[in-house]
């Protein structure tokens, strides 16, 4: 979930010395204007494009999609699509790691303005992050196949069961399956299909990304929901972007107003 580098602050010799020149005469560029871009406040990475970082693919927040101006779409994408045509900005897709992207390596390198991958608020996360107002609530989630002897996580002991790394079901199934051979994986893109190929005996992870599995195939199944009290935020760098910060949650509580907000909701994580 390819980098893009900010690189700021680069002049040209020889338009500066046409800048001297210029004074010199006391000549005046007629379209000239000493007045800042709009979107200089908030210290993009590309002017008048918000750059999201995302672990892709993780179904229903974020997969890949050709047809869509960006390549991404899902929750968190179109959400973040929305928030970006609200404060008159474009929307570009940054496909990046979770684990350095939750642990805010990527955010403080400045390869992106804003991480959004299903990210859950946390007080060891808020050391190096600054988050937005939450978006969504979760619940963690125990997947097995259909036919599976495994009923819920108390039948764990000696079981491989898939995790992401870096996440918060990784270190739910620490905390409440201790018996348990926890099998790390980078992403879903990997989790899920060593769960198919027969590598490991369960999922622990986001219900909403649970539950997309269980749709898609009826030879999988949710066994148990764990309330976690989770809630979603998108990340910034931490005390670097107040003001894009400010102007994501005013975008965020304005669709929760006018209905924008829900309309994408219930296209991906209402059930159906």
């Amino acid at each position: 979930m390819p980098r893009r580098n900010l690189i700021a602050g680069l002049a040209l010799v020889a338009t500066a010395t046409l800048a001297l020149a210029g004074c010199a005469t006391g000549s005046s560029d007629a379209g000239s204007s000493d007045a800042p871009a709009a979107d200089d406040k908030y210290g993009l990475v590309e002017a008048g494009t918000l750059t999201v970082c995302s672990d892709v693919p993780y179904p229903p927040f974020e997969v890949e999609d050709s047809s869509s101006e960006t390549g991404y779409s899902g929750f968190d994408i179109d959400l973040l699509s929305a928030i970006a045509e609200k404060i008159d900005l474009k929307l570009s897709v940054q496909d990046v790691g979770f684990d350095a992207l939750q642990s805010g390596t990527t955010l403080a390198a400045g390869t992106c303005d804003i991480g959004a991958s299903a990210m859950t608020i946390t007080d060891e996360r808020k050391a190096n992050i600054d988050f937005s107002d939450p978006y969504v609530d979760s619940l963690q989630s125990l997947l097995v196949r259909a036919d599976s002897d495994i009923k819920s996580i108390d039948a764990l002991d000696g079981k491989n069961v898939g995790v992401q790394q870096g996440t918060t079901g990784e270190t739910y199934a620490g905390e409440n399956a201790p018996g348990a051979q926890l099998v790390q994986y980078p992403s879903d893109g990997e989790l899920w299909p060593a769960m198919q190929a027969g590598q490991i005996d369960a999922i622990l992870q986001d219900q909403p990304v649970n539950y997309v599995h269980e749709q898609d195939d009826p030879d999988y199944k949710i066994v148990e929901t764990y309330p976690t009290d989770e809630s979603y935020g998108f990340a910034f760098a931490k005390g670097e972007k107040d003001e894009l910060r400010d102007a994501v949650n005013k975008a965020l509580k304005e669709l929760q107003d006018d209905g924008g907000y829900q309309k994408i909701y219930d296209e991906y994580l209402a059930a159906k």
